[in-house]
């Protein structure tokens, strides 16, 4: 079970490193323009609010769908052989799924739902990530099962890849029956959470951050969302907070603020300093400075912390319970010690700078003690868990659990990859005998079917670096930093 999230883990990589250019843009376009998430008094015309406004869009155009990322990426990255076919399975699923599971249509089948105001909210959320990863799946097993399909010669037109497209629609037409009536229940329930956590004060904050952050990976949190942050039940503390409201006035009754106060120090300070600690304990610290590195930076200025989040947290699903954890504590402290503060889009620099000039506002200096409380305590829970138990964060992967100093400086003999590949191939007893080929940042990795036809001395006489058996039917060959080139070549002549 952990090699297959390992695996998903792996194949969300491709989405996740389009996300923090986008997080960025979107950062930038608010500080120049703060009018346009509607700061009392700021400027809503002129040149620097349409530059601003064009950055928030350009980053927007990536975050409003991101879940469309998502989807063609797990296609892609759980397809055998990587191939397009996949994506477009994926995606055939994805808007099937969310077409068949929209409000409209889903009341049109069932009237009396349009009367139920949470199963309503249920389905009006369905275009989620956690719907997109289940499409990319369903795109991929079925690319995976039907790719070599052979169908009866008067539906051969059908065979092979063209009838990806359409196994995956019949069972996408059965998974999306299926959350018809799971969907909704579980949505609910969270919902019924929500409102029982309310009259805990701090404690409730912090019980409610730590699910927040717990079901990102469902995208099940915009249930709890609604109930804490918008007036769906009568809370709203996103709306009121940027009303202009005050506790005691407008129908506040709680500590106007308190349920966003508390992702602050974690978004902005938290996530840098487990990024630090997953570099630090990285085998290979390229990859991790590239993908973590940018994903803080990103988390730091506006609060989006998906690119972070979606790095680790189907690799090592453990720390990520471990690091939802710690948002539910920091928030409760940041009850206590009074801060507060508020976000328009996320909890990042940009929103902190114009929230504190709202009333409601408090104690906003706090967030420097806070932040390097949360920087600290976030890089040594995130250091001793990771070295302790030795756990698969970004560049600790399977893959790279043996990634060696040879690795970092392997080069080939020459740059005749497709002279390359044939030798390899043909030291892997040939392609007949080739079950799977992959490849990671230095090392094509391959299965093969029977492990005796390998001849390891042919392999190296390839001018590869070196050759790994890590199992009987499983060899790694040492290419280096152009292992893309030779794994493209091999594939053509598989």
């Amino acid at each position: 079970m952990m090699k297959k999230l390992q695996k998903l883990g792996k194949a969300l990589m491709l989405p996740v490193a389009a996300l923090p250019i986008c997080g960025i843009l979107m950062g930038l376009g608010y500080a120049i323009a703060p009018g346009v998430m509607g700061v009392p008094g700021a400027a809503t015309s002129g040149a620097l609010y349409n530059i601003g406004f064009l950055l928030i869009k350009a980053g927007g155009a990536l975050i409003d769908n991101m879940a469309w990322l998502f989807v063609i990426g797990v296609a892609v990255g759980l397809a055998d052989d990587k191939d397009g076919t996949s994506a477009l399975a994926g995606l055939v699923s994805w808007l099937m799924m969310t077409n068949l599971l929209s409000t409209g249509v889903v009341t049109t089948l069932m009237p009396a739902i349009a009367d139920d105001p949470v199963k309503t909210l249920a389905f009006d959320k369905i275009q989620n990530v956690f719907i997109a990863i289940i499409a990319g799946i369903i795109g991929s097993a079925c690319y995976n099962r039907f790719k070599n399909a052979k169908l009866p010669d008067w539906l051969a037109f059908f065979s092979g890849k063209r009838c990806v497209a359409i196994v995956t629609g019949l069972v996408s037409i059965v998974v999306s029956v299926v959350l018809l009536f799971v969907w909704p229940i579980i949505f609910g329930a969270l919902v019924s959470v929500g409102e029982a956590i309310i009259g805990m004060d701090g404690i409730g904050a912090g019980i409610y951050a730590f699910l927040n952050r717990l079901l990102i990976p469902t995208g099940l949190h915009h249930a709890l969302n609604n109930v804490f942050w918008f007036d769906t039940i009568g809370l709203g503390d996103l709306s009121h907070y940027w009303a202009g409201d005050v506790t005691g006035q407008n129908g506040v009754t709680w500590s106007l603020g308190m349920y966003m106060s508390g992702f602050f120090p974690c978004m902005m300070f938290g996530v840098f300093g487990a990024a630090l600690a997953m570099i630090k304990t990285a085998k290979n610290k390229k990859a991790a400075i590239g993908l973590v590195l940018s994903a803080a930076i990103c988390a730091f200025i506006c609060g989006v912390t998906e690119p972070f989040e979606f790095g680790f947290m189907f690799l090592c699903f453990p720390l990520y319970i471990v690091y939802a954890a710690l948002y539910g504590i920091f928030t409760v402290i940041t009850y206590y010690v009074g801060f507060r503060a508020g976000f328009c889009f996320s909890a990042g620099a940009t929103d902190l700078v114009f929230s504190s000039f709202l009333p409601a506002a408090n104690n906003t200096l706090m967030i420097i003690p806070l932040g390097i409380a949360a920087f600290v305590v976030f890089y040594l829970v995130f250091y001793f868990a990771i070295t302790k138990f030795n756990l698969k964060t970004p560049g600790r992967e399977d893959e790279e659990a043996d990634f060696a100093e040879a690795d970092k400086n392997a080069t080939l003999a020459n740059n005749d990859y497709t002279a390359i590949a044939a030798t390899v191939l043909e030291g892997l007893g040939g392609k007949d005998n080739i079950a799977s080929l992959d490849n990671c940042i230095t090392r094509l990795r391959m299965e093969v079917k029977d492990g005796t036809l390998v001849n390891e001395k042919k392999i190296k006489s390839a001018g590869v670096a070196g050759v790994m058996r890590p199992s009987q039917t499983a060899v790694q060959v040492i290419i280096g930093t152009k292992v893309q080139f030779v794994a493209d070549e091999m594939a053509k002549m598989l």
